[in-house]
């Protein structure tokens, strides 16, 4: 049993062992997980990953060998039966069709309009424009088309215009040893810095001690001083999945650029905007969420705040409460950041999309707004506006 997979493990280079193997098999014949696929992929990371640096390999190996395998979830608010969300044929709309289609108007329309389906609908459906089905044009379910809808049940973004997706959505964390192309941000964040001297004196201060030496007719007087440190600290937050997964490997550089410069950086990660939580982990952000509140007061009002996000969004999930793509926020995101800009005056967001396009995105605007025109695209020159605004 699995015993492909082991040997898949081992073809591409992870140092994996049979005794690993044989305590895999070992958990699972005394069930220490149940029947879910998310359980075994955390009982195999464990029992086969030696380093976290064979983590991206693992996940990427792993999802390839069980890809087509889904998840037994625990039951849900509204248990919404599998074979109505069974795609059995995805619709391609042309684009006049598309126009033809019309939104519901509005985040509470739509909801108010789930609850009623939920309680009205008793089989599947597929390609209308009503109930919640597959491949038509109902604001309710999946591969098919609306302007403006819930999403249930489908493996992956088509068109971006869900304002709510029905699914947990597990995000990767951004990699902080990416190399290729970083220098050039190297050299841009380091005009940041603020070189100080502080901490316990540990460090020869050469100078004095030959002037003092010499004054004190020979005699060695050793003097000494501390460390010369980069005084300042930076609070990165940072946008991850959904549409972000375009620009990983850019932010990946820019994430491991600032945590070669900065010795003074923490971060955090958000998915398209700031709410009531943040998390450290984005495999574990569901069980291991970090109250934004603590966060506002963990630091003090002279850290710089830096936003990585490509803003993105259904508008609802700025100016909303419950607007968020994923969750029933009580508060809407625009609170949140207002929060944000009152404790921190140095703030800037960098957007990977490049700045051509962003009057095109109205949540784009937005974001800009709030931060009072400090927005700056993800380029060399971007990030040196962005580093004069900081500074």
């Amino acid at each position: 049993m699995f015993l492909d997979f082991f040997l898949l493990l081992k073809n591409r280079g992870l140092p994996v062992s049979l005794m690993e193997y044989l305590s895999l098999l070992e958990a699972l014949d005394k069930g220490v997980i149940g029947r879910n696929i998310e359980e075994f992929y955390f009982l195999c990371r464990s029992t086969m990953v030696k380093h976290e640096k064979h983590l991206d390999q693992f996940d990427q190996l792993f999802g390839a060998y069980f890809k087509g395998i889904e998840n037994i979830s625990d039951e849900e608010i509204y248990n919404i039966p599998e074979e109505w969300l069974r795609k059995n044929g995805e619709r391609l709309f042309s684009p006049e069709e598309m126009e033809r289609i019309k939104a519901m108007g509005g985040l509470q329309e739509l909801l108010e309009r789930i609850k009623e389906l939920f309680k009205e609908q008793n089989e599947r459906h597929q390609g209308g424009n009503k109930w919640i089905g597959t491949g038509g044009t109902s604001p309710f379910g999946a591969y098919g088309y609306n302007p403006e809808g819930i999403r249930i049940g489908q493996d992956g973004s088509r068109h971006r215009r869900a304002v709510k997706v029905w699914d947990k959505r597990d995000f990767k964390d951004l990699k902080d040893n990416v190399e290729l192309e970083t220098r050039n941000m190297k050299m841009v964040l380091k005009r940041l810095r603020r070189i100080t001297r502080e901490g316990s004196e540990e460090e020869l201060d050469l100078n004095r001690t030959i002037k003092k030496t010499s004054e004190n007719a020979g005699f060695l007087d050793i003097h000494m001083l501390p460390k010369k440190r980069n005084s300042v600290k930076v609070l990165l937050l940072l946008d991850v999945g959904g549409s972000m997964d375009d620009h990983i490997d850019l932010c990946s550089r820019l994430f491991s650029a600032a945590k070669y410069e900065f010795k003074h950086l923490d971060s955090y990660y958000f998915h398209n905007c700031i709410y009531e939580s943040l998390w450290k982990d984005n495999a574990r952000r569901w069980e291991e969420s970090i109250s934004t509140f603590d966060v506002l007061h963990k630091y003090n009002s002279d850290y710089k705040v830096i936003f990585v996000g490509d803003a993105a969004m259904s508008p609802y999930e700025i100016t909303m409460q419950h607007g968020s793509v994923e969750h029933y926020n009580k508060e809407s995101g625009a609170t949140w950041l207002n929060r944000f800009k009152e404790k921190f005056p140095n703030l800037v967001w960098i957007n990977p999309i490049r700045e051509d396009l962003w009057d095109y995105t109205h949540s784009i605007k937005m974001i800009k707004s709030f931060t009072g025109d400090m927005m700056f695209p993800l380029t060399i020159g971007g990030i040196t506006d962005a580093i004069k605004a900081l500074k």
